[in-house]
């Protein structure tokens, strides 16, 4: 049964609340101890409990799990039934969802009509872009039609070190649309282009906040180079480049080794921003990002210049905003003179989960919502508990308000993570469904640990970080570091596994002392492989 409409209100002015009160990070808090769940059938590796017993985790509480999904023996367990903050290993839940309920092939088929008369090669009317929640529009794909990333995704970069772009180019879904329209034999629009985004209202308690049509995750890469010597103007290149979207830049070039800070604000409209601070010579280009605050209005003047480029001239001015009150209440009798059409959503899910991808598993619930006919993303959430239950995850022992594991509500235990991954392990889809997730060692966010260690490529896991600022210590504190997914125990065999920690601290604020925490977590899981698989070390 759907939450009533006091249900729902109630909980958006309480997550609401909580947001404000939060602002600046993700919530920290505090889990009550608890005897584990059950008596550890196997010794732990010593190597696991030095990494526990570490100063910075005195103060934390470690989990474990590890079981055979074909025998369903428990081979590690602590604290299995107590809830964790997930961080993104939340994802498990809300992809599995969504590549259920669309299906692992499902495309998504972007339309633009012709709205209203044809004399030739005029349309005496409009064109309406309906926007079909396409996670990236083109904007990721290879011509192999898979899905591109990077180790640290674009949609990082403000907040972690290292993250790039994929080559491709964010406009190329706008840009086939707009030649097909030319294709169709329209050379003039005399009328107006509308982004038709009525597939679902967006809601704000969705942090990142999806929207039907997204063109390069709603942002502006900014990416800034070092000047020839110490005291020169930085370089700045930027993409999407879409009127009236303005970048300039102060950032200054420092001496090799000096520190790189370079900053970011922008217009309350979000269209005139301004880099400004410094980078060091020799150092490899920064990116950074800004957030495109209308993205209907966006796509519609994206759409504009690309068929300005594609030879097709409309009438109506480039910028402005979106003239949704011209939508017509259906499309019957106004053909669709384009089409693009998605790669397969396995793609989408292996992005989501391979760079922990928010906006894409936020709207996951949006999409979910929309098989019901609704255009409300909370009805996404009975979906996924339907689904939830008919896989045989405990869902008294999960607690989402999102998608991507960022709420502060977010809560689950170690065994019901290893629920959701049994339940692969039983379909037909469990390889795609593992190689999915991060590899240790290989890619993803777990491309860096573990690189030399016997354990890589054998671990496939979903990362998972809350984290914020602590302003009394002026250090991190690690709400959550956390890791699910399979074991290779033999040639062919896996086991389902969690280990995290909760309530971490890093000595200082650097994000270094975060990324130890996390490598930290990535060679339990290794330890826990080496274990399994009778690796002597």
């Amino acid at each position: 049964m759907s939450p009533s409409v006091t249900h729902r209100t109630a909980r958006r002015r309480i997550v609401g609340t909580l947001s404000v009160l939060l602002a600046g990070g993700v919530v920290l808090t505090g889990l009550v101890q608890a005897t584990p769940s059950s008596t550890t059938p196997r010794r732990l590796d010593p190597r696991i409990t030095a990494v526990m017993r570490k100063p910075d985790y005195r103060h934390a509480q470690w989990g474990l799990f590890q079981r055979n999904p074909a025998s369903g023996k428990v081979t590690q367990s602590r604290y299995a039934d107590q809830f964790f903050i997930p961080g993104s290993t939340a994802k498990l839940f809300s992809v599995s969802g969504t590549w259920h309920t669309l299906g692992s092939g499902h495309r998504f088929v972007t339309p633009v009509h012709a709205v209203g008369r044809r004399l030739g090669s005029t349309l005496r009317g409009n064109l309406d872009l309906v926007a079909q929640g396409d996670l990236t529009l083109g904007g990721r794909t290879r011509k192999d039609g898979t899905v591109a990333y990077t180790t640290i995704d674009h949609t990082y970069a403000n907040d972690v070190p290292g993250a790039t772009l994929t080559p491709e180019n964010p406009l190329a879904g706008i840009d086939q649309l707009a030649r097909q329209v030319r294709a169709s034999g329209i050379r003039r629009v005399d009328g107006n282009v509308v982004i038709d985004a009525r597939l679902f209202r967006p809601d704000p308690v969705l942090d990142p906040t999806p929207t039907p049509l997204i063109i390069n995750d709603n942002l502006i890469d900014l990416l800034t180079s070092p000047g020839a010597g110490a005291g020169a103007p930085a370089g700045l290149d930027w993409r999407p480049k879409v009127a009236p979207y303005h970048v300039t830049s102060a950032v200054r070039t420092v001496a090799a080794g000096k520190p790189t800070d370079i900053n970011v604000t922008s217009s309350p409209d979000g269209t005139r921003i301004r880099l400004s601070g410094t980078i060091a010579a020799g150092s490899a280009p920064v990116l950074r990002v800004s957030g495109i605050k209308d993205p209907n209005a966006f796509g519609r003047t994206a759409m504009i210049e690309a068929l300005q480029r594609a030879g097709v001239t409309v009438r109506a001015k480039p910028v402005g905003g979106n003239p949704a009150g011209q939508l017509p209440r259906s499309y019957q009798g106004a053909p669709a003179v384009a089409r693009y059409t998605s790669p397969p959503y396995a793609q989408y899910a292996k992005l989501i989960l391979k760079v922990s991808h928010n906006l894409g598993a936020n709207l996951g619930m949006c999409l979910m919502a929309t098989t019901t006919g609704s255009s409300d993303c909370e009805e996404g959430f009975p979906v996924l508990a339907g689904f939830l239950d008919r896989a045989h995850v405990d869902r008294r022992a999960v607690q989402l308000a999102d998608g991507r594991g960022g709420n502060p509500v977010d809560r689950t235990t170690p065994r019901a993570l290893a629920q959701i991954l049994t339940y692969w392990q039983h379909t037909p889809e469990a390889q795609r469904f593992r190689t999915s997730l991060p590899v240790l060692g290989v890619d993803g966010t777990l491309a860096d640990s573990c690189r030399h260690c016997p354990s890589r490529g054998k671990v496939f896991a979903k990362t998972g970080t809350a984290a914020g600022g602590d302003a009394l210590n002026d250090r991190l504190a690690v709400g959550a570091e956390t890791a699910a997914g399979y074991l290779e125990t033999r040639k062919g065999h896996f086991d389902v596994f969690f280990d995290g920690v909760n309530g971490a601290s890093t000595p200082n604020a650097d994000i270094n002392g975060l990324l130890t925490i996390a490598d930290d977590v990535a060679a339990v899981a290794a330890y826990l492989q080496q274990q399994a698989s009778g690796v002597r070390h």
